[in-house]
């Protein structure tokens, strides 16, 4: 008989009684908690909530307790989370997982429909919208035909799964961005849920299938970035396996100056975290300066939690918070439990009470400058004033390219002469010319920002500002405005600020993500031509928290990251090869210079267009979220349990769990296996997996071809994540990857071994397979940084790679190679790829593997072209015991799936 759980207690909120997990009588316990961060008090509360002596011990609670005695453990705990966040990339490839695990239940003779959420899941539309048309009255429109053309396979199963599986709820296209949906509308702060016993009160905590997922930790509601295949864990009832991390302490003080906004605090801090290094850790943020933060404001800093490489950033609940709660039309009820409940459990902020932190870090509010990141990464913060310093660096650094050789013509003298590059071209009937440094995409785009009404608020009295001194937007500037709600536009519009907007050409294009996740769209041809034929470094400046290479736009080398009102003023200038703070925007009707301070809105005035935004904007927008327009709902959904499988470029049915045996096989030693690629420090899982274009001449682009998609309606990549064909041809394949083995080259291709050939890496692995050979990838520092993509793990497995060698991991794609049944091994200190004078064309042996433990490691003899070997001791990264279990049955979703047929 199981014995009662002796933490159980009542809470009652006005005329509502609740069953809570107290922490109170925890303490009396395992001892004082008083000063264990807000962060580890939810994770505590989760544990005492799950105690059941297998998955969740005293043991664990006692470690978290004495984790204030040193600010670190080495516990391995389990953590369950109320729900799971999904939105569409991420989401369609978890529903066709699903759907084929589904399958596989039905192969061996077991009810399908055991395959159900066991927790409640939101998978939101928002990555699908391009910006294939803009500048325009009608982008708006046109762009939401044009996405349900495309994704109509897609929307249609995404249907078929909200019919099909139980808890599991979809937001149609056009609604807004996932966390911004997750901030204004699902979050809970504490959630309630209805039980047996009567209504159980607890923190709202969740993981989510993108990134920045970590943007709720604004509402002091823990939740994170996983890959989609531990999400799909998640859901049906895995508990997210964890150590115990480490949490450094951020210290606001002070206030920011006039002028500086929440995009230059962000920027700022990212760096400052950076550089600290904080992956695999939570950051929670104190001090008396969060009293001078709204609760937009914190979530701009939570969001980029992944760019600062942070599990999360952590906020603890406050008046603030209600006070959001209260402005985003939450009913009364939430609110009175959400203020009770944190009060009473020690979970409301106190100025005089700092928890203890493994590290500390402060930041003065007043010391922050207005800043820019870029051209490649988020933590390289630029002040404003540096920026044209910066431009003239780059291109002193950039190699000069076979095309601009080609120009250095007219002998004389016994010198060459270097010829004008034609950067000239013909746009809407006007001649213009295209320089380095020209701002061609200006966009006011992604959750970071579009969150927060005062950057946005910003932006709209800058834009008025500049029309009434007769400025405009450049001719080869692509404007956009993409927010994250449509609240946005509703108090935008209230506010008088979506005209100005509008005739500098950010009209609406869609609510999504749209440029920051690489749906820039096209740029005008004449554009793309030129850029070409001059090979230049063209710039794109957006309010987004992604500029990593080739993901923007491929023509696009360098990507600033900036607030929503520099994204207009950058569009004003065309350039940024310039220093706004001492160089003119351009000419008034009087001909007279015009500069960014003169058109720069004044705090009161922000703070007077922000007081107008109201609570009922929130309730009409939100009020029906779920249903969807006349087009979504004419969508034709099958009613079948298991999916029909059609003929779909979009939807196929994968193969990872084809032949499941019912107990998992044996491991086996990685025997004479050869190198993939070669890469160097920082590549992130857009280089691994992109997420924009299809290049015509790609592996992928050769296989939609072959099936009868003409270029125009090849979509993205993001798009066809449901479609493995096209994703392993796609793995590697960014344009701007750098794969040592293939010197010189940009892109994905590699060089053959023994045969010495270069080729795509899709078709030297295709060849590896057809010998059985088995592949490893070798790389650098913090591999696979960036979004939380499963893909990037699931394409490197179907290449028929078996191990990756780094120096460091990104921790969600380390989980996610083992997710996949991919071994993720580490250097050790002082050895890396350049010590050990790897080419590519060595051969690699690892040994021991069926008797791996965790934290173990592994024998690596590698044999040279010569015939000499090395051997050396490599780390494994299987950090828990969990993670072994996992990857001893080929990957998370076999486990789970043995598990819910009782194989496990």
């Amino acid at each position: 008989m199981t014995k009662p759980n002796p933490f159980i207690d009542q809470l009652q909120v006005n005329q509502e009684h609740y069953r809570i997990y107290s922490l109170h009588k925890a303490a009396n316990q395992f001892g004082d908690i008083s000063r264990l961060p807000f962060s580890l008090k939810v994770l505590l509360e989760n544990l005492l909530r799950n105690l059941d002596g297998d998955t969740v011990t005293t043991e664990d609670i006692q470690a978290l307790v004495d984790w204030q005695k040193t600010g670190s453990s080495e516990r391995e705990i389990a953590f369950r989370p109320a729900r799971v966040l999904m939105q569409d990339f991420t989401g369609v490839p978890a529903v066709v997982d699903l759907a084929a695990m589904r399958a596989a239940v039905a192969a061996l003779g077991e009810d399908a429909t055991k395959i159900n959420p066991l927790s409640p899941v939101a998978l939101v539309i928002d990555h699908s919208v391009m910006v294939d048309r803009y500048a325009t009255e009608q982008a708006f429109s046109e762009n939401v035909e044009i996405e349900m053309q495309r994704n109509h396979e897609r929307y249609a199963f995404l249907r078929w799964g909200a019919n099909a599986f139980r808890n599991f709820r979809v937001v149609p296209p056009g609604t807004g961005i996932c966390h911004q949906v997750n901030l204004e509308y699902l979050g809970q702060s504490i959630w309630a849920e209805h039980t047996d016993d009567g209504v159980l009160a607890y923190p709202d905590t969740l993981v989510g299938t993108d990134s920045h997922t970590t943007m709720i930790n604004a509402l002091g509601i823990l939740g994170w970035g996983v890959g989609g295949i531990e999400a799909e864990a998640a859901m049906l009832g895995q508990p997210v396996s964890m150590i115990i991390p480490e949490v450094v302490g951020f210290e606001f003080t002070g206030k920011l100056q006039p002028g500086i906004t929440a995009t230059d605090l962000v920027l700022t801090v990212t760096q400052i975290l950076r550089k600290h290094g904080v992956v695999g850790k939570f950051v929670e943020f104190f001090g008396e300066g969060l009293d001078q933060l709204a609760l937009a404001d914190r979530a701009t800093i939570a969001n980029m939690a992944p760019e600062y490489g942070a599990t999360c950033g952590f906020f603890p609940i406050d008046q603030i918070t209600l006070d959001y709660l209260v402005l985003t039309g939450r009913d009364a009820e939430l609110i009175d439990r959400v203020k009770t409940y944190a009060q009473s459990q020690g979970f409301w902020r106190q100025k005089d009470n700092t928890p203890i932190f493994t590290d500390t870090l402060r930041l003065d509010l007043s010391t922050v400058e207005a800043s820019l990141a870029g051209p490649k990464r988020p933590q390289d913060k630029v002040t404003l004033s540096e920026l044209k310093r910066h431009c003239d660096d780059i291109m002193a650094l950039e190699p000069a390219s076979k095309a601009r050789e080609a120009e250095l013509l007219n002998e004389g003298g016994g010198q060459k002469q270097p010829a004008a590059v034609e950067r000239n071209f013909e746009l809407d009937g006007q001649r213009l010319q295209l320089n380095d440094h020209a701002v061609v995409i200006a966009a006011i785009t992604s959750c970071t920002n579009t969150s927060n009404p005062s950057v946005l608020m910003a932006a709209g009295l800058l834009a008025k500002n500049a029309v009434a001194k007769g400025l405009k937007r450049q001719p080869w500037v692509k404007s956009s405005l993409a927010p994250g709600s449509k609240v946005v536009t509703r108090y935008l519009q209230q506010a008088g600020l979506m005209q100005p907007l509008e005739q500098l050409g950010f009209y609406l294009v869609g609510y999504g993500c749209t440029t920051c996740i690489g749906n820039s769209g096209p740029l005008a041809k004449p554009i793309e031509d030129i850029i070409n034929k001059a090979d230049l470094n063209v710039s794109a400046v957006l309010s987004g928290n992604r500029n990593f290479e080739g993901r923007i736009h491929p023509l696009v080398k360098s990507n600033w990251l900036a607030s929503p009102p520099l994204v207009v003023a950058y569009a004003l200038a065309g350039t940024t090869n310039i220093d706004l703070t001492s160089q003119p925007l351009g000419k008034d009707r009087q001909g007279q210079d015009v500069y960014l301070k003169d058109i720069w809105p004044d705090n009161q005035a922000i703070a007077r267009e922000v007081a107008k935004v109201q609570s009922s904007m929130f309730s009409q927008e939100y009020g029906h979220v779920f249903d969807g327009d006349a087009s979504w709902q004419a969508i034709e959904v099958p009613k079948a349990k298991t999916y029909a499988w059609p003929e779909s470029t979009y939807i196929r049915h994968p193969d990872f769990f084809q032949g499941l045996t019912r107990k998992p096989k044996p491991i086996i030693d990685i025997v004479d296996a050869r190198m993939l690629a070669l890469l160097g420090d920082s590549v992130t899982t857009d280089h691994i997996s992109p997420a924009g274009s299809i290049k015509a001449n790609s592996p992928a682009g050769a296989y939609l071809q072959q099936q009868g998609v003409k270029q125009e309606h090849f979509n993205s990549y993001g798009s066809r994540r449901g479609n493995h064909e096209v994703m392993v041809r796609g793995t590697f394949a960014n344009v701007r990857i750098r794969n040592e083995m293939a010197p010189g080259s940009e892109g994905g291709v590699t060089t053959h071994y023994p045969s010495g050939e270069q080729m795509p890496i899709f078709d030297a692995a295709v060849r590896y397979q057809q010998k059985q050979q088995p592949l490893i990838v070798v790389a650098g520092k913090e591999y696979g940084t960036g979004s939380s993509r499963d893909w990037a793990a699931k394409g490197t497995l179907m290449l028929g790679v078996r191990a990756v060698l780094a120096e460091s991991f990104e921790r969600i794609h380390r989980s996610n190679l083992i997710g996949m049944g991919v071994l993720p091994l580490q250097f050790p200190a002082g050895t890396d790829r350049k010590t050990l004078q790897l080419t590519g064309e060595e051969t690699f042996t690892l040994l021991g593997l069926n008797q791996l433990t965790v934290k173990d490691k592994v024998k690596l003899v590698i044999t040279y072209a010569d015939g000499a070997k090395q051997e050396l001791d490599v780390y494994c990264r299987i950090d828990t015991g969990n993670e072994l279990a996992y990857y001893q049955h080929g990957g998370i979703l076999h486990y789970v799936l043995r598990k819910m047929i009782g194989e496990v």
